[in-house]
């Protein structure tokens, strides 16, 4: 098992958790849904790797979660960086960020790497920020059709900011997510405790 820095296992620590995003919500209705988002670590590394499980879902239907994914925490030549890898039958494992009980079956032949879909981390006064990589986008396969997401986030003590949106892979127009703005989320449960370190 590879050993993690110290700068690697405090972005870890500060990723685990349930979050949720209600005082925007409540603030910005036009512009922010109320959403509850999971990174819950993996019972597993990947190549030697940290990894979570990530999902989200509408606060009003947190049965129905959705944007399920893992991202792979990695660290080369003292560059931090997060790796998403996609399900090959994300149903399979809908509703783990809740239930991690669902994640003891996964292995390495139930995900497909994300060509693209890699973000570099820079640290900055106890704060992680996660930003796309200059000229590699982001795609993904969505009900047969071929869709363009640009990543990004930032998260430190008690609070995660999401990028994510999804643009035209023709036009390069946002169509869902952050588009006036990062999602603010407050964290609301802990998981640092189930990270293997």
């Amino acid at each position: 098992m590879k050993s993690s820095s110290q700068r690697l296992i405090a972005l870890a620590q500060l990723m685990a958790g349930e979050f949720d995003n209600q005082p925007q919500a409540r603030d910005q209705p036009a512009w922010f849904v109320h959403l509850r988002l999971w990174y819950r670590p993996l019972p597993m590394r990947i190549e030697g790797n940290l990894a979570f499980f990530a999902e989200q879902a509408n606060a009003l239907t947190p049965d129905r979660p959705y944007r399920q994914r893992i991202a792979v925490l990695t660290e080369a030549s003292g560059t931090l960086q997060v790796q998403y890898l996609a399900f090959k039958q994300p149903e399979k494992f809908l509703g783990a960020g809740a239930n991690p009980g669902l994640l003891k079956s996964l292995s390495l032949e139930d995900l497909e790497n994300l060509p693209g879909c890699r973000l570099n981390v820079s640290e900055e006064a106890g704060k992680f920020k996660a930003t796309p990589q200059p000229g590699e986008p982001c795609y993904f396969q969505y009900n047969g059709a071929t869709r363009q997401v640009v990543l990004g986030f930032e998260v430190s003590a008690g609070k995660f900011w999401s990028y994510d949106r999804g643009v035209d892979p023709e036009t390069g127009q946002g169509l869902w997510g952050a588009l006036m703005g990062a999602y603010e989320f407050h964290q609301c449960e802990v998981f640092a405790r189930e990270l293997i370190l």
